[in-house]
């Protein structure tokens, strides 16, 4: 029988998604999966690792989990499968962003964007957004690093299979000894002494944050206080990190990943401080892109901020701020230090990456400009600017992020029982690493999502659109 009289012939579960009103999560993902296995052939596989390409590969997956890896000629295809024909194609792990904001969708100011959300009452519908958008961009799990705790409802409802939208790992509000203004107060935990760090650590764990998000302010013994705190638990602590003297305090502290330093803002770091970092093997998430190569990209393409995508995702009222939030992007309070900063950059982007640092990628999406639909790929392609191969910053946003999310026995990489989590490019990101731009089928779970492009054959019988 030919391969897709096979698929039309099998029964597969309900995929209407939206239904799903069970509590119970791994019974929700089984709705979303296929009830066979499923073959992905042909394509050109990227497992994560920095290793050679295997080409016309076969990745077998089944229940949420791969059962098989191999090429055409060695690799037993199970004789029920659905096969998905990635002739052409590149297959690859899901992405994993280590520093987004899923309450976040880049409008242009922050302070006008929390005055339009109105409180938390709407936050729900911008997460909602958000989540879909990562989810189509590739992004299969995410850290969101300062958030309300709405997040922590939110990410069980992503769990439980309600809405499409990447695993999520949390930090909840972030600690601070400074109130910062632009945000409302939900988002930030303000701390007057080490004591009342330790304190709020140990209610954020309680409460369910999966991290610490450390911000700007801290005293040497705040960051000691939160670190030992958290390290009870096994819980690490990301850092907010731009000014050198904040950056000892950390190391000294021992705080697990450092979040932002690198990115640019600042002139370059000295040459021991530097070392020092790389020598310890402290995870580092630049998220250089941001502003830095966001806004020259939007002033020679500022066709970008109306794709149509965005008036689909997005209700009118949403959509009608959003695009007016644009307005004289070039004057807006994100951007005001943008020459300065591109200048910085030139030398201060690449150099962690000289030095040899363990090197992560997040992006800090959805910051001004800088939209989920886009921020990952524009992330990655700055990195490579910056000196890393494409074959480097593939294996860093898949298995090193995994490895900096303490998840690494479960995702980053494509392996026998691992979760599927896969996607599938159209092109060669070895080549030119913006065709991750085009990412054609999303696989989560072992649930299969695919693009309006990608809609053909049986993907569509066992896939669910975005």
């Amino acid at each position: 029988m030919a391969e897709n009289e096979r698929a039309a012939t099998m029964k597969f579960k309900p995929i209407f998604l939206f239904l799903i009103f069970t509590t119970n999560v791994s019974s929700a993902q089984e709705v979303l999966r296929p009830d066979v296995p499923v073959a992905i052939v042909g394509g050109m596989l990227l497992d994560g690792y920095e290793a050679e390409p295997i080409h016309h590969s076969v990745v077998v997956f089944e229940n949420g989990r791969i059962t098989a890896v191999g090429q055409k000629h060695n690799t037993v295809i199970p004789d029920n499968a659905v096969i998905i024909d990635a002739g052409g194609k590149t297959v690859m792990p899901g992405l994993i962003d280590a520093h987004m904001h899923i309450d976040l969708t880049g409008h242009g100011s922050y302070e006008r964007y929390y005055e339009f959300m109105g409180g938390m009452e709407r936050i729900d519908e911008f997460m909602t957004i958000a989540a879909k958008q990562m989810m189509r961009a590739g992004v299969t799990s995410g850290l969101d690093l300062g958030a309300p705790f709405q997040i922590l409802e939110f990410r069980e409802r992503i769990r439980r299979g309600e809405i499409p939208g990447p695993r999520l790992t949390v930090s909840g509000p972030w600690i601070t000894r400074l109130d910062y203004d632009t945000v409302p107060d939900e988002y930030e935990i303000i701390i007057k002494s080490p004591r009342e760090a330790a304190q709020r650590t140990r209610e954020l764990i309680e409460r369910g944050s999966d991290v610490i998000k450390v911000w700007v302010g801290l005293t040497k013994e705040d960051y000691v206080a939160v670190v030992n705190e958290a390290h009870k638990t096994g819980v690490k602590v990301h850092a907010h990190l731009y000014d050198p003297v904040a950056i000892r305090y950390a190391i000294d502290a021992g705080v697990d990943v450092f979040q932002h330093v690198g990115s640019a803002r600042n002139p370059p770091y000295d040459d021991a401080l530097l070392s020092e970092i790389a020598h310890k093997n402290i995870p580092v998430v630049q998220t250089i892109a941001h502003r830095i190569w966001v806004y020259p990209a939007t002033v020679a393409f500022p066709e970008r901020l109306y794709d149509p995508v965005y008036k689909k995702d997005m209700p009118a009222d949403i959509y009608k701020e959003f695009i007016s939030s644009f307005e004289n992007f070039h004057r807006l309070s994100y951007m005001h230090g943008i020459g300065q900063e591109t200048r910085n950059a030139e030398k201060s982007a690449s150099q962690f990456i000289e030095a040899g640092a363990y090197m992560g990628v997040g992006t800090d999406a959805a910051s001004p400009l800088n939209m989920h639909t886009e921020a990952m790929w524009r992330e990655m392609s700055a990195l490579v600017d910056s000196g890393m191969t494409p074959i480097q910053v593939i294996s860093a946003a898949t298995k090193t992020n995994a490895e900096i999310l303490g998840q690494f026995d479960e995702l980053g990489t494509i392996e026998p029982g691992k979760l599927a989590d896969i996607i599938i490019v159209d092109g060669n990101p070895l080549r030119n690493i913006e065709v991750l731009d085009y990412v054609d089928i999303v696989i989560k779970d072992g649930g299969v999502w695919y693009a309006e492009r990608a809609a053909y054959g049986p993907v569509t019988e066992i896939g669910h659109a975005f």
